[in-house]
Formats: C-alpha cells, structure tokens, sequence
C-alpha cells in the first residue's frame, strides 16, 4: 500500500479536490456552531428508549414473576419517572431559548 501511494499517479485537479457530499452542492461552512439542544434531544431519546426496552421482559413474562416482578418493575417506573421529572424542571426540553 505504501508503494502504490508513492508510486501511482497523482492528478490534482480542482474537481478531485473539491468537497463531495451525496451529489448537493455544498453551501455556507461545516465548522458553523450546531446547538446543544439537538445533542441533549438526541441523547435524552437513547436513554429513555433504552429504557423503554427494559419492559419487554417484564411483559413477556409478567405472569411468572408474580408480585415480586410487579414491584420490581414499579420500582423501575418510578426511577423512569423521577428522571423524566428532572429533566423537565431542568428545561432541557425547552426549545424557545
């Protein structure tokens, strides 16, 4: 790989060199600033998306773990909850900034 780096052909051409991203034109600079709320939304929906996928077993299997199953998962939603209620008083679903 080395060799055919220094070895083979190098045309340099303004066309080659310029940005190329899905066949659109490129516009404007991709260094501009991109607001931390798209990240915190982004993040916020993987967490409680993971979340949500720990009630599959519980609902799979509810008449087997009885009551104990029950609490457990109680106990589960009130985390989820009390999560979901920080965030809320944080703000961090607040767009109008």
């Amino acid at each position: 790989m080395v060799a055919t780096h220094f070895l083979g052909p190098k045309r340099k051409t303004s066309d080659k060199l310029e940005n190329f991203e899905s066949g659109i034109e490129q516009m404007g600079n991709a260094r501009q600033p991109v607001a931390i709320k798209y990240f915190l939304t982004a993040i916020l929906f993987v967490l409680f998306d993971v979340e949500v996928i720990f009630f599959y077993p519980y609902a799979v299997n509810f008449k087997e773990l009885g009551w104990e199953g029950f609490m457990a998962m109680l106990a589960f939603v009130c985390f989820f909850m009390s999560g979901f209620y920080y965030i809320i008083k944080k703000g961090a679903l607040k767009w109008e900034d």
